[in-house]
């Protein structure tokens, strides 16, 4: 993915970098593969605020993805590269030899024209999806299942790999992008490569009203409060609150432990992450 950077004719343009998407070949979408996306604003079926800063937003149309890739020994050809506004990764639009349509997450290096091939049967090669059992010692792979069958939900963002380290007794050690090694299922499927898009974190909104197009509302400072408002608000000038920072609930903000504990996959978790 390439990057641009624009003149400074606004203040709005001065900092901004966007990408080119001269990767991306697809029009317009294939509507029978998406789905409308309703808007919450944050707000939970009573009505309340669970989630605070949301709200807005352009109209987006949700891209089913296909994460379990079950249509086993049927070579596919990649038809188009396509955006999702949903996601930081790249879509491929694939079409199988019975005419079958679905997108796929587009590894790097995956061009239209090629063609690709699910199960045991396939090669290991870029944008082919077969057990991590059957994939070779240091390939890096995306998309990985936790569960035989559930479908992928580790490496799926823009720029992401997962390495394979060790096999062992139907079992394969991964390292993850965060640094944490751990044991998978051998029969869990993956796909070969990494995703691609890997200059998306470069990416620089510019202004604030591109922040609001994602449906993003502004975050106001808890120390630019009044004392009734936040608890680490108030205090005469300008203060840094003072205390440890926190919620407005008054629950710690920083450097607690999110992950529960006696989790069952704690077996499988040799390294913690970073």
């Amino acid at each position: 993915m390439a990057l641009k950077s624009y003149k400074a004719r606004s203040e709005g343009m001065r900092f901004r970098v966007s990408p080119t998407f001269e990767e991306i070949t697809e029009k317009t979408p294939v509507k029978s593969l998406t789905e409308a996306v309703r808007k919450t604003a944050g707000r939970n079926n009573q009505g309340r605020i669970t989630t605070r800063h949301r709200g807005g937003g352009v109209k987006r149309r949700l891209r089913i993805v296909d994460f379990k890739r079950a249509k086993v020994g049927v070579e596919a050809t990649v038809k188009d590269i396509a955006y999702d506004p949903t996601r930081s990764a790249y879509l491929a639009l694939v079409e199988y030899a019975d005419g079958v349509k679905s997108y796929i997450l587009a590894p790097e290096g995956l061009k239209v024209g090629m063609k690709i091939m699910n199960g045991p049967t396939a090669e290991a090669t870029v944008g082919n999806c077969l057990p991590l059992s059957q994939i070779p010692l240091g390939m890096m792979v995306h998309a990985i299942e936790l569960v035989p069958g559930q479908g992928a939900k580790v490496g799926r963002s823009a720029g992401n790999s997962c390495q394979i380290m060790a096999k062992s007794g139907g079992t394969v050690t991964l390292k993850l992008p965060s640094g944490e090694v751990r044991i998978f299922n051998g029969r869990c499927l993956a796909c070969v490569g990494s995703v691609g898009n890997k200059d998306w974190d470069s990416i620089k909104l510019g202004k604030a009203g591109r922040k609001r197009y994602l449906g993003i509302r502004p975050t106001v400072r808890g120390v630019a409060m009044n004392p009734v408002d936040h608890p680490m608000g108030g205090g005469e000038g300008r203060t840094s609150g003072g205390s440890h920072p926190r919620s407005p609930w008054g629950q710690l903000a920083k450097g607690g432990k999110t992950r529960a504990k006696r989790k069952a996959s704690d077996k499988v978790i040799v390294k913690r992450r970073k």
